[in-house]
């Protein structure tokens, strides 16, 4: 079959229709307006109860950390300096976050800062975005945060975690759903990037690292699901199979 240039235009014209009559039907479903929290003493101690949960003082204690996220970006983090080394396809980068500054690799050929300056950013926005997702509940009290208790329909307390700086996207929030002990079941999230308001994500799939750390590795919503994989703590760069420090080039 052949197509005129008019006719593509019109299948072009219909798919847009199609597509945005499903994102119309999809905002309505599941669309919902960010419900307003109490500051306060209560909230302090359900974000410290869930911080107990999760053994965030484990955590703290940490290391090294590795984990693979779904797009095979593929991390492994020196929690300590805080540098991150992050491949996905045919690139490494050696990040350092709180700079926004490293260096990048493609097909392991080093690259200048200029030439490999926007592969770094991206490097930068994907760690921002991944290790939100590898232990998001550890961030409830860093700055910029604001928590609040929001009351559901059933009575049930669950914490609103408020991100007014720092981040990628700040303004950020998540409504955090916590079992009786304080450990996250799942989170709505009023974000930047995403139309739709409330879009709940589950925290599941709970590992117990070495040290005692806990940390989720599936998050499941109506439309997706993000599995992180290779999950692995460490005390030393060595218990990864490396024989050098990887971070010697943008250590000081």
């Amino acid at each position: 079959m052949k197509f005129t240039k008019s006719g593509i235009l019109k299948v072009v014209i219909g798919l847009s229709a199609v597509v945005l009559i499903g994102l119309t039907v999809l905002y309505f479903a599941y669309n919902e307006d960010k419900p307003q929290g109490k500051t306060g003493p209560a909230a302090e101690a359900l974000a410290q109860k869930m911080l107990t949960a999760i053994n965030n003082d484990a955590w703290q204690e940490v290391n090294y950390v590795q984990w693979t996220f779904p797009g095979a970006h593929q991390y492994l983090w020196d929690k300590k300096r805080h540098l991150v080394q992050v491949k996905w396809d045919d690139k490494m980068v050696l990040l350092d976050p709180s700079a926004v500054d490293g260096v990048a690799h493609v097909k392991e050929k080093k690259l200048g800062k200029e030439e490999g300056d926007s592969i770094v950013k991206d490097a930068w926005g994907y760690f921002i975005n991944d290790s939100f997702w590898l232990n998001a509940p550890a961030l409830v009290n860093q700055p910029g945060t604001v928590r609040s208790i929001v009351t559901a329909e059933d009575g049930d307390q669950q914490l609103m975690v408020t991100y007014t700086s720092g981040g990628d996207t700040p303004g950020d929030s998540y409504l955090w759903k916590l079992d009786a002990n304080g450990r996250p079941l799942s989170y709505q999230m009023w974000v930047n990037i995403i139309p739709i308001g409330g879009m709940e994500f589950t925290w599941e799939g709970w590992k117990e690292m070495p040290n005692g750390a806990m940390l989720s590795s599936t998050h499941q919503s109506a439309a997706v699901t993000l599995e992180l994989t290779d999950i692995k703590t460490g005390d030393n760069y060595t218990e990864f199979g490396l024989d050098a420090d990887p971070f010697a080039p943008i250590s000081r």
